[in-house]
């Protein structure tokens, strides 16, 4: 049986959520028909894109979750940043343990939608880390990929996309989704350079 979140969560969740209407940000898109999937929400290029894409993925339906140092969820903040949809990761653990407890979440999970933003910081240069494709393939879940225009307050998300077993091939697929969506962001000119390199690298 699910706890009702506690007083405090609930009222930052309505303050985040009123943000994000007071802002004028609107999502389009549909929901991804999937119950288990990672989000992964570029450009990461302001401290809104958090408020954006939690108003804009709940606005489809969805409730969705985050990543955090597992040191944040030490009392008194526990019950706090499990209701605000965090999921604690040791990232000192070695060897890729820490795709394994997120995937352990996903096997936990009846329903879970994890938002990551690949490109990890927000002064990064479009590079994307491959921790959100190895805990996809691990979890058995699709990726949805979701694109943020600040400039214009605007976002949307896409058609799951199930990772195969070639990360160079699907790192394309998703940069041909985010340059379709936002051609005029180099991030995403990088993003498939970067795909094509992997490829090259590949062969």
């Amino acid at each position: 049986m699910s706890r009702r979140p506690a007083f405090l969560s609930r009222a930052v969740h309505r303050i985040l959520i009123a943000l994000y209407d007071w802002r004028g940000y609107r999502f389009t898109g549909v929901p991804p028909g999937v119950t288990k999937c990672i989000i992964t929400g570029a450009p990461h290029t302001s401290n809104w894109d958090f408020i954006f894409v939690l108003g804009g993925v709940r606005a489809l339906g969805l409730k969705p979750a985050f990543m955090g140092k597992n040191t944040l969820f030490r009392w008194p903040m526990t019950r706090f940043m499990h209701d605000m949809g965090g999921i604690p990761v040791d990232r000192s653990r070695r060897g890729g343990r820490y795709v394994e407890q997120v995937a352990a979440a996903f096997a936990e999970a009846d329903e879970l939608a994890l938002v990551i933003a690949p490109e990890g910081s927000r002064s990064g240069d479009g590079i994307w880390r491959s921790g959100f494709w190895h805990i996809a393939k691990a979890a058995g879940v699709p990726i949805v990929p979701a694109w943020v225009d600040q400039a214009n307050r605007r976002g949307g998300i896409g058609e799951p996309i199930w990772p195969s077993d070639d990360y160079a091939a699907d790192l394309a697929q998703i940069a041909a989704f985010y340059r379709a969506h936002r051609p005029d962001c180099p991030r995403f000119e990088r993003l498939a350079a970067q795909s094509r390199r992997l490829a090259a690298d590949l062969h």
